[in-house]
Order: structure tokens, then sequence, then C-alpha cells
């Protein structure tokens, strides 16, 4: 996992995240490494969730327009 000195990447983070999950759903792991496991996962799942907010309220901050907030309809791509 990263230190504090070097910048967050989420990618990153979200592909350690799945490492971990699929290490302790193989069950291999002892208990003080499923703990340990664990409460890395709930940081990187918090350092994940904080970068997600961030995110979108840059995005919402691009959409205002005259100090109000202009609501955009979703459109997936391919529709």
């Amino acid at each position: 996992m990263s230190d504090s000195k070097t910048p967050f990447e989420f990618e990153s983070a979200l592909g350690e995240l799945e490492q971990l999950v699929a290490k302790m759903e193989g069950g291999d792991l002892s208990l003080e490494d499923s703990l340990q496991a664990f409460e890395q996962g709930i940081r990187l799942t918090r350092q994940c969730q904080q970068a997600l907010a961030s995110a979108e309220q840059r995005v919402q901050i691009l959409l205002e327009q005259n100090g109000e907030s202009v609501a955009q309809p979703f459109q997936p791509q391919g529709e």
C-alpha cells in the first residue's frame, strides 16, 4: 500500500483491494493474516470512498452554471 508521501492512485488501490478479497475468499490465510488483510482492506476502501467523493464534488463544480447546479441526465454509452 502507498504511504502518505506518494499520491493516491485509485486504480492501484482498487486492484490491491481486489487481490485482498481474493486471498481472503480463498480461505488459506491464518486468522491473524485474515485480520491484517481485513484492516488493510478497510483502509483501502476508505481511501477509495474519499477519492470518489472528491471526484463527485469536482464534477458538481464543473456542472454548475451561474451558481446553480444544472442537472444532466445520465446516458450510458451505446444507447
